[in-house]
C-alpha cells in the first residue's frame, strides 16, 4: 500500500524542484552550460555579475539551476547559496582544486572540462577517460544518481 501512495503522491502534489549550483572561476563557461541545458543550444553569454537562475527540465526532472558568478569578489558569497543544494556542477577550464565545504558534504559533484581549444587543456580523450564524454552523459549520470537518493 505504501508503494501505491509513493507512486501517486507526486502526480497529485507535484515533485519538488532539485536545486543545482553551477560554480567555477570567472570565464569558465558556467552560463553557457546553463543555457545549453535550458534551450538546447550554445549561446554566447556575457560575464555573470551576481547570478542567473533558471528552471530546467531534463528527463522529466525539474531543476532550479543557479549559475553563480565566478569573480574573485563574488566567490566568498557562494556559501550563501549552499543550503538545500542537491548537486553541484563545477566548471573548470583548467585543473583547479575546489575546497571541500561541510555544507556540500552530501552534494553530488559534476565537473565539466570546458575550453578544450586552449593549448594547456587536456585532450578530449584524456577528459573522456577521466570524467566521461560530455554534458548529456553527465546529466544522465546526475539524474540517475539523484533519483536513487529519493
Amino acid at each position: 500500500m505504501g508503494g501505491f501512495f509513493s507512486s501517486i503522491f507526486p502526480s497529485l502534489f507535484g515533485t519538488r524542484e532539485m536545486r543545482i549550483l553551477i560554480l567555477g572561476l570567472d570565464g569558465a563557461g558556467k552560463t553557457a552550460i546553463l543555457y545549453r541545458l535550458q534551450v538546447g543550444e550554445v549561446v554566447t553569454p556575457i560575464s555573470t555579475i551576481g547570478f542567473n537562475v533558471e528552471t530546467v527540465t531534463y528527463k522529466n526532472l525539474k531543476f532550479q539551476v543557479w549559475d553563480l558568478g565566478g569573480q574573485t569578489s563574488i566567490r566568498p558569497y557562494w556559501r550563501c547559496y549552499y543550503s538545500n543544494t542537491d548537486a553541484v556542477i563545477y566548471v573548470v577550464d583548467k585543473l583547479v582544486a575546489m575546497l571541500e565545504e561541510e555544507e556540500l558534504r552530501k552534494a553530488i559533484l559534476v565537473v565539466f572540462a570546458n575550453k578544450q581549444d586552449m593549448e594547456q587543456a587536456m585532450t578530449p580523450s584524456e577528459m573522456a577517460n577521466a570524467l566521461g564524454t560530455g554534458l548529456d552523459e553527465a546529466m544522465e549520470w546526475l539524474v540517475e544518481t539523484l533519483k536513487s537518493r529519493q
